[in-house]
């Protein structure tokens, strides 16, 4: 559509994923296009949309392990096609203001990754080559190769370089130290630096990405498990805050609650962060209905998010606890290394580990210790209560991916090539072996179970609904036990579930209610 004019534009481009980015001269849109079966974005595609009809492809992916995507430089100079896998990537790039030139590869995929950044006169490379937390390195626009890259911000064994937000003056780091975000922020001509502090216990602190890239302020958001989150902007250099927004939530107040951060000893000595949130003056008694919570897959970090929701549980007496596992990155890239692969068992030990952990502090007891994951978080779900289903009372799974081998040996699925590097190839015999030893479904036994909530979406392409269908019916055929086993289908939802919001509330309301009957409060 003309933003000066009244119609829109008689044309329509169809098929898109949603990914899209316009040229400097307003005309020139590139946008990318994914497979029909799978799913996998793999087509960048450009159209001048006041002189073509039809739209020209510009970069197909065929590798089909990869994803590509498009963006722009904030500076609006560089319009970006990015290759991408969880472990290594490909960026190239043409000018913003020749949308028509040829792409130029910056450096050819490697076993490693790097993300690309365009600093007005030279590139900007955030990269975990030679440094597993990632490192951020400074390049010419006519790099030929490592070899003339220079180092910014070092390599740190503690630190987890995760992000960069870009400006002409300074730029800000997204940084994970100790199993918490931090924000650091850089002046780009002495490099001196500082790190945002912050009081909570435990907490979530973020970047929030202003246009302009001559900006001398940059925005962040901060929340807590008790406090909803507040917008702030602050100058780079004086470190004057101002307040943009704050959340509001009626009839919430945070002086009733606590947050905690608790560390759990796994078998193999790793310390496992917990976070913890409680109405203040609680008695730890063993008494106390608990719901732990967790994912532990994709190096994908389970944030003490503030959630409304979560105090319907509380406000009646729970106490929530989210286990940040290995498999996440909470502390650094080898927390998520230490959980995929050939070493996915410490995803599940690990969480077992937590809750026993919670259970010797006083927090819960087994006969009060709920659990509750989704997604490859359900895989979790499975794998535990498999593992030591003495010790939950409950489990809602909800979308589980519970068939970890018949999945991944169909490469038809939307998204199984992609999931490789995070479970392996059932066609290699090793990477098989290991992956039947805590598939959720292969490993369910005669024996007794948690009382358990399964929830799928009929029309979910990631994990489709028959998958926990056929493990549910295993457990209902094996299970020697007469605790509650539900199988709940939302006919209208896919993975996320069902669409609005209210829709999506009604299911939270389904799973704590099971957690309530569980505790045996029917009213």
């Amino acid at each position: 559509k003309d933003a000066g004019a009244k119609d829109f534009l008689p044309l329509t481009i169809k098929s898109t994923t949603g990914n899209f980015v316009w040229a400097n001269d307003n005309e020139t849109l590139f946008f990318s296009r994914q497979d029909p079966e799978t799913l996998r974005s793999n087509q960048i595609f450009r159209i001048n949309v006041l002189k073509e009809k039809e739209p020209t492809l510009v970069f197909e992916e065929k590798d089909t392990t990869y994803g590509v995507s498009v963006w722009s430089s904030k500076n609006k100079a560089k319009i970006f096609i990015g290759s991408n896998k969880r472990d290594s990537a490909e960026i190239r790039w043409v000018a913003g203001d020749q949308p028509t030139g040829e792409f130029k590869v910056f450096l050819p995929r490697q076993d490693w990754e790097y993300e690309l950044f365009d600093g007005g006169d030279r590139f900007y490379i955030l990269t975990n080559y030679k440094a597993e937390n990632f490192r951020l390195m400074e390049a010419p626009f006519d790099s030929k190769g490592v070899s003339d890259w220079k180092e910014v911000l070092p390599k740190s064994k503690d630190i987890l370089r995760e992000g960069l937000e870009l400006y002409e003056k300074f730029f800000v780091v997204e940084e994970r130290q100790n199993g918490l975000t931090q924000i650091r922020v850089v002046q780009r001509d002495n490099l001196a630096s500082k790190v945002l502090t912050f009081e909570d216990p435990t907490y979530v602190v973020s970047v929030l990405g202003l246009p302009e890239y001559k900006s001398e302020v940059f925005r962040f958001m901060y929340e807590s498990l008790n406090r909803p989150e507040i917008t702030y902007d602050e100058h780079y250099i004086s470190g004057s805050r101002e307040v943009k927004k704050v959340k509001e939530v009626p009839g919430f107040d945070a002086s009733k609650y606590e947050s905690r951060r608790l560390w759990a000893t796994a078998r193999d000595g790793r310390k496992v962060p917990i976070s913890v949130l409680m109405k203040k003056g609680v008695e730890l008694n063993r008494e106390n209905p608990m719901l732990l919570y967790a994912y532990g897959s994709y190096g994908y970090s389970m944030e003490p998010y503030f959630r409304t929701s979560i105090f319907s549980l509380v406000d009646r007496g729970f106490i929530y606890a989210i286990a940040h596992i290995r498999g996440g990155s909470e502390m650094g890239r080898y927390w998520y290394e230490e959980g995929r692969l050939g070493h996915k068992m410490n995803t599940f030990n690990d969480f077992i580990d937590c809750g026993e952990h919670l259970i010797e502090e006083g927090y819960t007891s087994k006969d009060h210790l709920h659990i509750m994951g989704g997604s490859a978080g359900g895989l979790l779900m499975g794998a535990v209560i498999n593992l030591r289903p003495d010790l939950f009372k409950s489990a809602v799974a909800a979308v589980p991916f519970v068939d970890v081998v018949t999945t991944m040996l169909d490469d038809s699925i939307p998204l199984t090539t992609f999931e490789y590097n995070e479970w392996g190839d059932p066609r290699v015999k090793k990477d098989f072996e290991y992956m039947l030893t805590y598939s959720p479904y292969d490993n369910v036994q005669p024996k007794n179970y948690p009382n358990l909530f399964v929830t799928t979406g009929y029309h979910d392409s990631q994990v489709q609904y028959w998958e926990p269908a056929k493990w549910v019916a295993k457990l209902r055929d094996l299970k020697t036990d007469n605790n509650t086993l539900v199988f709940f289908t939302e006919m209208d939802a896919g993975h996320s579930g069902a669409s609005g919001r209210y829709e999506s509330l009604k299911m939270v309301a389904k799973e704590y209610a099971f957690f309530l009957l569980m505790e045996g409060r029917v009213h």
